[in-house]
């Protein structure tokens, strides 16, 4: 709904909570049930490149994997993840009907309902209580300009997220040193965080603002690269090299260890280079919606 509010020239736009909360139901089942379109094209032009011969037959299983979980309304993968929801608001849009954190939380609380999804989140990290309703999510807010509202959501699996890791380099550290970094963790990651993976890269900022970054990288599509040259060029060197690793689809070699490596970076300290890697395994599943 739009109005005006008296006094002003600007255009006001108003969202009821009951309806993001059902656009955020949409997104987490979307995410469970149905892979990333430029994710399955990847494993089909991946298919073709391949020649060691159990990695097609993972790769093809993979495509075959996601055929079912769309026919059948069934997740991708059992692990169907913790829910990170991504709100963009723009500044002249006014929220009303109740709490958005609640909002956001009871569209997740439906889905999983709805979809069947596996319950994963427990309310403290030492008792281990499981919350039966997959909230609270993880949420994160920033202010635009505009009348719009962008909801991104990533389901993410423990798998791939237990391998991410942050390292705090020495502002001189070489690119060479930065690529290496990285690539250390893409193989110490190996199979058990069941590859092809996009990988996200956080540069700069502080510890946590590196490891948001990475998380956040996630969500941009496959082989759009970067806008800054240089920053391109290491996306690309990443990508060749981590693909010269051998730890291919599930672990079983070849030359498909990685779908892309995507970096954000953010402006840093003078003293530091924050550098942090998310992997996201084969499922990798994000979805966005603008209202």
């Amino acid at each position: 709904m739009l109005k005006y509010r008296k006094g002003e020239k600007n255009m006001i736009r108003t969202i009821q909570t009951k309806e993001i909360s059902k656009i955020v139901e949409k997104l987490v089942i979307d995410t469970a049930l149905y892979l990333r379109p430029d994710v399955l094209r990847f494993y089909k032009k991946a298919m073709q490149n391949e020649t060691n011969e159990q990695a097609k037959f993972v790769l093809n299983n993979l495509i075959e994997n996601a055929k079912l979980a769309k026919k059948n309304k069934v997740p991708y993968c059992q692990d169907t993840g913790m829910e990170i929801i991504y709100c963009e608001i723009g500044q002249d849009v006014h929220i009303a009907g109740g709490s958005l954190e609640k909002a956001l939380n009871k569209g997740v609380q439906t889905a999983s309902k709805k979809a069947y999804l596996r319950q994963s989140v427990v309310k403290d990290p030492i008792q281990r209580e499981n919350t039966k309703t997959n909230t609270p999510a993880l949420t994160h807010y920033k202010i635009v300009p505009g009348t719009k509202l962008k909801l991104s959501c990533i389901a993410k699996g423990f798998g791939s997220e237990n391998k991410g890791q942050v390292k705090m380099l020495n502002p001189t550290a070489s690119i060479q040193t930065i690529q290496d970094t990285i690539l250390e963790i893409i193989e110490n990651a190996g199979a058990n965080a069941c590859p092809p993976f996009l990988v996200g890269v956080g540069l700069g900022g502080t510890m946590d603002k590196a490891c948001e970054l990475a998380k956040e990288a996630l969500l941009l599509p496959l082989g759009k690269r970067h806008k800054k040259i240089h920053l391109a060029q290491l996306e690309n060197d990443l990508v060749k090299a981590a693909n010269k690793l051998n730890i291919g689809p599930l672990g079983f070699g070849g030359k498909t260890t990685v779908m892309d490596i995507k970096i954000k970076e953010y402006a840093t300290h003078i003293a530091g280079l924050p550098v942090a890697v998310n992997i996201g395994c084969h499922a990798v599943r994000t979805k966005t919606i603008i209202y």
